[in-house]
């Protein structure tokens, strides 16, 4: 039976790592105390985070240890990674708010019982540091000229890479000092976009406790897809369904290119590889079918089977009758229309299937959107308020993207 190790390695999960054998020896016998960090940006995780979500489960049935680790102090720096602008300064209101939802939705993953998964929030110690005594005792361990050179800071440094931002890979590398002296945390996973500030924790750990001090290093091969893989049209994919209903979080997966369909398979699912590895030979509308069930099984991960099977009832009835009782819905107040009416723009926008007005005009101009299977190419096209009564209409905009319109 394949170990772990090697099974992260078969599905494409790994990039590199700093010393593979011991990594190998704790990872396959279940010694691993292991973190992933998540920033608390928004008020909840996307499916930009499935890769991590999923990676920690899989490690976590093979006997590790997982510890997520809120980064309730370091959003309050902002991580310059794959930035080409400083992130938004958030309260540390909206900070403690962000990491409970991120609690919430972490349980579904992970399994926090005792002893089998720590949830820890790096504000607990970063935010009561003395700055001037933590830089006399990490600040040696770390080379400015080294740090200039990084990866995470490169896209920053043609606009202008903030002081604040420059602390950034101090106090990652911190938290993992931190947790290996308090918590035993030998081991540390993230995106390959993090490999600089990963390298330094474990750097800092090795020179400050010892070159035998066990902190391994291990990066995701596909840290910039899982990036693409939280947004679509502009929008981000929120695994709150308050956010992005389950239809639309079926639809987004159930839309992914043909090329990537199966690379997403191997990576988020739990399928047995050697399915997987037959479904390798499906082409043409076999891949249809592969996209089904990548939608089937990360819905049913997220929102729960049954969500996950009207998603799928409502997808494929769309598709094969055009029948829109199952689609979801964007229901409009009177205070949305204008004189008892509202233009079609408008209306793309309202029903979130476009983010902006000139996003709107650009595909009614091109072609793009169609109200109850009619094109329509005329930006000033408007419906009245009778028109969106009762069943009101069914908006489409590109060849996969609808919504029940209708008034309140």
């Amino acid at each position: 039976m394949m170990q772990i190790y090697d099974e992260l390695v078969a599905r494409g999960l790994i990039a590199q790592v700093t010393d593979e054998a011991e990594i190998k020896e704790l990872v396959n016998h279940g010694k691993a105390t292991f973190y992933i960090g998540f920033d608390c940006t928004a008020d909840s995780l996307t499916a930009g985070h499935f890769m991590a979500l999923t990676l920690m489960k899989r490690m976590q049935m093979a006997g590790n240890k997982p510890i997520a680790l809120i980064g309730g102090g370091t959003t309050m720096i902002g991580d310059p990674s794959g930035r080409t602008d400083m992130r938004k300064m958030l309260t540390r209101e909206e900070i403690d708010h962000n990491a409970e939802c991120f609690k919430r939705q972490m349980e579904r993953f992970i399994d926090f019982g005792e002893g089998k998964a720590m949830m820890l929030n790096n504000a607990d110690w970063l935010m009561n540091l003395n700055y001037v005594e933590m830089l006399r005792e990490v600040g040696a361990c770390f080379s400015v000229n080294n740090m200039l050179r990084a990866e995470c800071y490169k896209q920053r440094m043609e606009k202008g890479l903030s002081f604040l931002e420059f602390n950034y890979m101090i106090m990652q590398s911190y938290d993992f000092y931190y947790m290996f002296q308090k918590y035993g945390c030998n081991m540390q996973f993230g995106g390959d976009d993090q490999w600089s500030n990963m390298l330094g924790g474990t750097e800092l750990i090795r020179r400050k406790l010892g070159k035998d001090a066990y902190a391994m290093t291990i990066t995701l091969l596909t840290d910039s897809q899982g990036k693409k893989m939280g947004k679509t049209a502009g929008n981000a994919v929120w695994l709150d369904p308050n956010k992005t209903s389950p239809f639309d979080f079926y639809q987004y997966w159930r839309n992914v290119g043909d090329a990537d369909v199966l690379k997403c398979i191997r990576m988020l699912t739990f399928l047995p590889l050697e399915q997987i590895n037959e479904m390798d030979k499906w082409e043409g509308s076999q891949l249809n079918e592969a996209k089904e069930i990548l939608a089937y099984e990360l819905t049913a991960m997220v929102h729960g089977e049954e969500e996950a099977k009207k998603a799928q009832e409502g997808a494929r009835a769309i598709f094969s009758s055009g029948n829109s009782e199952h689609m979801p819905i964007c229901e409009l107040n009177e205070e949305d229309l204008n004189e008892g009416s509202i233009d079609l723009v408008s209306l793309l926008v309202k029903s979130e299937l476009v983010k902006t007005r000139n996003e709107g005009r650009r595909a009614v101009e091109q072609g793009g959107v169609s109200v109850d299977g009619e094109k329509i190419t005329d930006f000033k096209y408007v419906l009245t308020k009778n028109a969106l009564m009762g069943d009101g209409i069914v908006l489409k905009r590109g060849k996969k993207n609808f919504k029940k319109v209708c008034v309140k």
